[in-house]
């Protein structure tokens, strides 16, 4: 099982650590990140293996969507599964 991650906002430092350490926390596994700077907003996509996670995913989704409110980011988390239906034509 996968999630898709996405992080966004204002550029500041730690923020990759800082979703990374959460989800270490979680026995959860980052199989790709990408993310990039444009001027000082910060873009972060993820895609995560969830299978191992201690938590159920709607409570990792919670826990890091609070971290985004404290870090003042958009951070969003969704099962793949989710994602591909709402992406199928």
């Amino acid at each position: 099982m996968r999630a898709v991650i996405t992080v966004v906002g204002k550029d500041a430092v730690g923020i990759i650590a800082e979703v990374s350490n959460v989800l270490k926390n979680r026995g959860v596994n980052i199989i790709d990140i990408t993310q990039s700077v444009i001027s000082d907003m910060f873009a972060m996509v993820m895609m995560a293996d969830i299978s191992s996670c201690t938590v159920a995913f709607v409570d990792l989704a919670e826990e890091l969507r609070v971290l985004g409110t404290n870090l003042n980011l958009d951070i969003h988390a969704m099962h793949e599964d989710i994602f591909n239906s709402m992406h199928r034509i």
